[in-house]
């Protein structure tokens, strides 16, 4: 029978991490809102009267920022699920392991991508 401990964040260390990830997920549903009305806003700015080869540019430059309003919250969406992702491994003090080796992953690079799930050595790996 193997009693191996396995190696882990110290709950202290896991308090901090929460805290800062609140903060990131909080900023980040900030930001989707902003992305979020800015391709669902219909942007009409009055421009009906104005000559048509004027409108079509600017419906073309309209359909343009709408598709890259909505990417970005796309990407945004992702990154708050990889934070709320990140709370569930701190809840179950999982969090801060790398899912390849095993090894904890250095404090500075969660401190920098508290969603990562892969220490550099891993990562490095993947190349």
């Amino acid at each position: 029978m193997s009693t191996e401990v396995k190696e882990r964040y110290r709950d202290a260390d896991l308090a901090e991490f929460k805290t800062l990830i609140r903060k990131k997920i909080d900023k980040a549903q900030e930001q989707l809102e902003i992305y979020q009305n800015a391709y669902k806003n219909d942007g009409n700015n009055g421009t009906d009267d104005t000559s048509p080869t004027f409108k079509a540019f600017e419906e073309g430059s309209e359909t343009m920022s709408k598709e890259a309003n909505s990417q970005l919250a796309i990407r945004q969406e992702k990154f708050i699920r990889d934070l709320k992702n990140a709370l569930t491994r701190i809840e179950n003090k999982t969090y801060g392991v790398c899912r390849v080796t095993g090894k904890l992953i250095a404090k500075e690079r969660l401190l920098l991508v508290p969603h990562a799930t892969l220490s550099i050595e891993a990562k490095n790996m993947q190349r």
